[in-house]
């Protein structure tokens, strides 16, 4: 069965939020003989095809020109094999290069608004993935989020296709005018007076995901549907909720590059070492309270603003606070102002790195994740693979992910905040450092988290199987 993955990220190659690493995640266990080889004989062979940002140099590169309307210009999809930043692993990808595709930040400028021209790249590109499905037709289409849903206004008779949400918030609406670009399915795509790529696609895909079943709950809401809770709701039982899983080799204490020193949950104390190197790395020093760390995009979403008006009450605990993450500014600023203003309590590393990212996982106490909302989430996870504690809000993949420890004192792996507010989280802040204070209770926790199950392989199953139901009702 070959299957093709339209997507606007893919890490390592272009990376913003969750997206690029679920869906790295998800082909990577696509990819692995379990599903390439199964013993049905039914074996998956997935296309990767994403935006060609950057002009990547591709291995064994074959290129073809897709036949793409006027108005785009030239389209050409380079296929071939792209290394990571490490030089170690090759990915196989199709990269689809076309007139103003390339750009220094897949959406943003420098100033952090968006590209002027975002629509007309993503329905661009939308649309040579079309070019692409009508040039060799896959079993299956697979799209994620508005970046490629407009494929299927480009498509008159289009394969068995699953669209994935992975955050609803994001619509691309643009001006009705973009109706008169498409060739099909117009009445699909207009909705509140504009083009709506998001809405079109879940109108016209065969299958809508989005990436938990919290979050399937919350979005056919009208409180928590941004607008289109009633398109939901009319896609029936074709509407389903699979959590993501996360590469469970890449996130794996007993084996990451990144440390100094491993682990495995039958003995997390080396994490105390990992952690006197992580203060030591921001600048702090012990306050002999739980050290809680931040990895996260910088954005309204994620909650950040919720925990600058505790910082104040982080030394009474004898905690720190470790933040990683870039994005809008005046979140930014907020941050380095607390910085100035809580230097031995709170330090800020402004962009991404990704080795920094693991060490951060490994060598604090506590991770902090207040999200508004959060369709999955995988932070959490990851975090609870290396044995740190999640403090979360109760919303989305967070609500499906994390039992709370004084809810559930034999079963909790963190602490679960009922709404997102500074006043909810610091009443959290107060109860985790509790939990973490009784060395037992710590241990329990932790190694209930690194116990779980976080990898694709049953989430990638699900789609699967999915997948197998859509082509034999296409038959």
């Amino acid at each position: 069965m070959n299957v093709l993955f339209a997507t606007a990220e893919f890490a390592p190659l272009a990376r913003v939020g969750g997206l690029a690493a679920a869906a790295a995640g998800y082909v990577a266990e696509l990819r692995k003989p379990r599903f390439t080889q199964p013993e049905s004989g039914d074996g998956i062979s997935v296309e990767v095809v994403l935006p060609d940002y950057e002009g990547l140099s591709l291995v064994d590169e074959q290129t073809r020109t897709l036949d793409v309307p006027r108005w785009i210009g030239r389209a050409v999809a380079r296929t071939g094999l792209a290394t990571d930043a490490t030089g170690a692993a090759t990915i196989p990808v199709t990269l689809i290069d076309l007139p103003g595709i390339r750009r220094s930040h897949p959406y943003l400028q420098p100033d952090g608004d968006g590209w002027p021209d975002n629509d007309h790249r993503f329905m661009a590109f939308s649309t040579a993935v079309a070019a692409l499905v009508m040039l060799d037709r896959p079993d299956v289409l697979h799209l994620n989020d508005w970046h490629t849903a407009s494929t299927l206004a480009a498509l008159d008779d289009p394969p068995p296709t699953v669209l994935t949400i992975h955050t609803l918030g994001y619509q691309g609406q643009s001006d009705s005018g973009w109706i008169r670009s498409f060739p099909y399915h117009h009445s699909d795509y207009q909705f509140g007076g504009a083009f709506n790529p998001l809405v079109g696609g879940i109108r016209r895909a065969d299958l809508v995901i989005s990436v938990s079943p919290h979050y399937v709950d919350e979005i056919r809401t009208d409180a928590g549907g941004f607008g289109v809770a009633g398109v939901l709701r009319d896609k029936g039982d074709r509407l389903v909720g699979i959590l993501n899983g996360i590469d469970t080799d890449e996130w794996n204490p007993a084996t990451d590059r990144h440390l100094t020193t491993r682990y495995d949950r039958t003995d997390p104390s080396p994490k105390s070492l990992l952690r006197e190197q992580l203060l030591t790395e921001f600048g702090l020093i012990d306050g002999a309270g739980p050290l809680l760390s931040v990895v996260t995009r910088l954005a309204h979403q994620k909650g950040i603003d919720l925990i600058v008006p505790t910082f104040g009450y982080l030394r009474g605990l004898g905690a720190r606070l470790v933040v990683l993450g870039s994005g809008e500014q005046h979140l930014v600023d907020q941050l380095d102002h607390a910085v100035r203003h809580y230097p031995d309590i709170v330090s800020f590393h402004n962009g991404y790195d990704e080795g920094l990212a693991h060490r951060m996982f490994a060598g604090s106490d506590v991770f902090v994740m207040p999200s508004r909302f959060e369709p999955c989430g995988l932070a959490q996870m990851q975090a609870m693979r290396y044995g740190t504690l999640p403090l979360v809000t109760d919303v989305g993949g967070l609500h499906d992910t994390v039992t709370d420890i004084d809810a559930f004192p034999t079963t909790g792996t963190g602490v679960v905040v009922a709404e997102p507010s500074a006043i909810a989280l610091l009443d959290g802040i107060h109860r985790i450092a509790r939990a973490h204070s009784n060395s037992r209770r710590r241990t329990a926790m932790r190694k209930r988290g690194m116990a779980i199950d976080w990898s694709w392989e049953q989430p990638a199953g699900r789609h699967v199987d999915w997948y197998r139901r859509l082509v034999a009702e296409h038959n």
